[in-house]
């Protein structure tokens, strides 16, 4: 996808609404936000890939996810041959889904997104270690120190794909009950989740593993991260099948420890 233009299409004094072609890479539109001091996705820099490419995931780090600044997508369809554009309510967007990844999976080419960004500083740095981050850097919270603070994080904890094979973060976070999260954390007094609603937690994958023992573990090629457990890398030459008896592996020895099933975040092909 080539289509890589920015066009702002309405400016007032509390957001912008700006087109953004697909093929721009995500991270540079990350930062033209924050170089306009612009806010609602300051939280995922350094993800990989295109703007095109984050609806279909529904792409989500440290307590933002695109679903919440996206208003329109432009979309080619295949067989028709037609443009249709998507309201946010008809991208059914879930927890890393939405109708691009489900039912019009491979039916379409996503050509531009349009996004509603704020003037008004969101300032969300209460999930995962933005806070300590900001501290350590001395930095007060705006959306291009948040953005450096995510940035730096994720550069010290996820390694490059380019060096060392993997495919970012491999597991959803799981949602459970409450009452599910009030019983585990009796048994883990240090398990790590965070409300989304009135009765449901969403529960750090990562410490899942991690508290299991799995983080570093290798197996041959294949293995788990050693800076950040959501993570299996290839070292070498594993194929697809070690990587999937690790994944396999990783999930039996959560659901006995926890009684909880962590599902790939990845697409599988």
């Amino acid at each position: 996808n080539t289509i890589n233009k920015i066009h702002v299409l309405e400016d007032n004094e509390e957001f912008v609404i700006v087109e953004v072609g697909g093929g721009v890479n995500w991270h540079e539109f990350v930062q033209w936000s924050i170089d306009l001091n612009l806010s609602g996705i300051e939280n995922l820099a350094l993800i990989p890939g295109s703007v095109g490419a984050s609806p279909v995931q529904n792409i989500g780090a440290y307590g933002m996810e695109v679903k919440d600044t996206i208003t329109k997508v432009h979309a080619f369809e295949i067989e028709k041959k037609a443009i249709k554009i998507f309201d946010n309510q008809e991208c059914r967007f879930e927890y890393r889904n939405s109708v691009f990844k489900s039912i019009l999976k491979d039916k379409i080419i996503i050509t531009k997104v349009e996004f509603k960004l704020s003037k008004t500083p969101l300032n969300k740095t209460t999930y995962g270690s933005i806070e300590e981050e900001l501290y350590t850097l001395k930095l007060k919270p705006s959306p291009k120190n948040i953005a450096k603070a995510v940035t730096n994080i994720r550069n010290k904890k996820l390694p490059n794909p380019i060096k060392l094979g993997n495919s970012g973060s491999f597991f959803k976070n799981p949602i459970i009950s409450k009452n599910k999260f009030e019983s585990l954390k009796k048994e883990f007094p240090q398990i790590v989740g965070y409300q989304i609603s009135n009765n449901k937690i969403k529960l750090a994958a990562g410490w899942l593993i991690e508290n299991a023992g799995m983080k570093g573990f290798r197996e041959n090629n294949v293995g788990v991260h050693k800076k950040q457990a959501l993570v299996i890398v290839n070292y070498g030459d594993a194929n697809g099948k070690d990587i999937m008896n690790l994944a396999e592996k990783i999930q039996k020895i959560i659901s006995e420890k926890y009684g909880i099933q962590i599902e790939p975040e990845v697409k599988i092909l």
